[in-house]
């Protein structure tokens, strides 16, 4: 089984093989790229230094923000400098470690958007009870819990990965490292493992869309009894948090919870949910959120007037 380990480096086929179209892409993905780092990094500094930002809502924000930076830097600036290179080429365990993190992340955001569905739900449902119920301890449990969730998971689906033999080939039909890509490669059955890899990423994805539903349901029933203003209120906190949501498990359950048959389209999706959702995500919070934007506007309009 060691010997037939010798595959130490993969090729990736990319997005696309066309070189114009390439430069194309990567005049367009760049600046998307930077507007997620800069957008999302705006909510973190924002949120941690405004003293009207300190509601747990905030809290789990700033951590979804800082969790999207991290998700979309584990594939993206090597496929924008992948789209100059003639060859594009990665280590096994290069591409191992982009697995690990991608899905460490990506789960860490699946639990993060749970846990702001619930605190919904408290505020909402539960009001009077809500500073004792999402006390700030409790909310700091909540996010350490949500990225210990994405490292076990993606733990999980490392040592899976780890175990199989690569012989040969070595080219990877995707533009960044994922399972389903790699299993092709083994040079052994990976019909378990894939069934494995895909109850983990795909039930995980699906549990936690299922309860975001339902939370949903039980936060419109309650809204009833709330006068006109208060429901106008709460549905528009509600709103950003269910466009980032179906933004997010759409992909994710297209792509996990079926067996990969082209890749072509996987491609193509995984485009949509790794470079141009995390970019979204900050203007869809922010549009919305009239505190976040006045927050924004203080504290930067301070700073660029240079009164502190």
């Amino acid at each position: 089984m060691a010997s037939a380990n010798n595959v130490t480096e993969l090729i990736i086929t990319g997005l696309i093989q066309d070189p114009e179209v390439q430069r194309v892409c990567f005049v367009l993905f760049l600046p998307v790229y930077l507007a997620t780092v800069v957008g999302n990094g705006l909510i973190v500094v924002t949120v941690s230094i405004s003293p009207s930002l300190r509601s747990p809502m905030f809290i789990f924000l700033s951590s979804l923000s800082l969790v999207e930076i991290c998700y979309s830097s584990t594939v993206v600036p090597k496929f924008i400098t992948d789209l100059l290179a003639k060859i594009k080429t990665i280590s096994l365990k290069g591409c191992l470690a982009q697995i690990f993190f991608f899905h460490f992340f990506g789960v860490a955001e699946i639990i993060l958007l749970v846990v702001m569905a619930y605190d919904r739900y408290v505020a909402i449902c539960k009001p009077l009870h809500y500073m004792n119920i999402m006390s700030r301890s409790v909310c700091h449990v909540m996010v350490a819990f949500s990225w210990l969730g994405g490292f076990l998971h993606s733990t999980i689906q490392v040592l899976i990965s780890i175990q199989l033999p690569f012989c040969g080939p070595n080219v990877i039909d995707h533009y960044f490292c994922d399972l389903q890509p790699l299993f092709k490669l083994a040079c052994t059955d990976t019909f378990v493992e894939g069934v494995i890899v895909m109850a983990n990423s795909g039930l995980i994805a699906l549990c936690s869309f299922l309860v975001l539903v339902a939370s949903y349901i039980i936060i419109l029933f309650n809204l009833r009894n709330h006068s006109a203003e208060g429901r106008r209120k709460a549905l528009s906190t509600c709103a950003s948090h269910i466009t980032v949501v179906l933004l997010f498990f759409g992909p994710a359950i297209f792509l996990y919870m079926r067996p990969s048959s082209t890749f072509t389209e996987d491609k193509l999706v995984a485009v949509f949910y790794t470079v141009i959702t995390p970019m979204l995500n900050p203007i869809i919070y922010t549009l919305r959120n009239a505190e976040v934007k006045n927050a924004m506007r203080k504290l930067w309009g301070k700073k660029s007037l240079g009164v502190e």
